[in-house]
């Protein structure tokens, strides 16, 4: 079943486990990192609530991207490193699926996510905060085969 535009068929795709790994940041000013690093947001546990994002995120892909294809999730490891020196929170969202297609955007929602309910719980301290370096680190399988940044 081809057309020319919208969702691509998959159909005859292998099903293959499949990883992809996406990071973020967001810089987060003095006020901002302190709360973190202090656990005192009048919101609750920025991280916490931020990992929780990410998680759900990448569940709802496909309801958030027009073209993605609903796919089993199952293993989502959300991580993050502050750093100190630049006021920042930094996310890495890994995904794992066994399917026919990837999960390049599953990761990079979850990392979206993550750094914007950062964003949201923080805001009430500022809203000069910025959120960047949202990009794909590596992807394993598929008919693609593997990548990994090279910057």
């Amino acid at each position: 079943m081809q057309d020319s535009k919208g969702m691509i068929d998959i159909s005859g795709k292998g099903i293959t486990v499949r990883t992809a790994t996406a990071i973020g940041c967001i810089t987060l000013g003095q006020d901002g990192y302190k709360i973190v690093k202090d656990g005192t947001c009048i919101k609750g546990d920025v991280l916490d609530t931020a990992k929780i994002a990410a998680i759900n995120a990448v569940k709802a892909t496909p309801s958030i991207i027009p073209m993605c294809h609903p796919i089993p999730i199952e293993a989502v490891k959300v991580e993050f490193n502050t750093d100190e020196a630049d006021k920042s929170v930094y996310v890495s969202v890994k995904v794992k699926s066994s399917g026919k297609t990837g999960v390049e955007m599953e990761a990079l929602t979850g990392a979206s996510a993550a750094c914007l309910t950062i964003y949201d719980m923080l805001k009430y301290k500022g809203k000069d905060m910025v959120i960047s370096q949202i990009k794909l680190i590596e992807k394993t399988g598929g008919k693609s085969g593997d990548y990994k940044r090279q910057d």
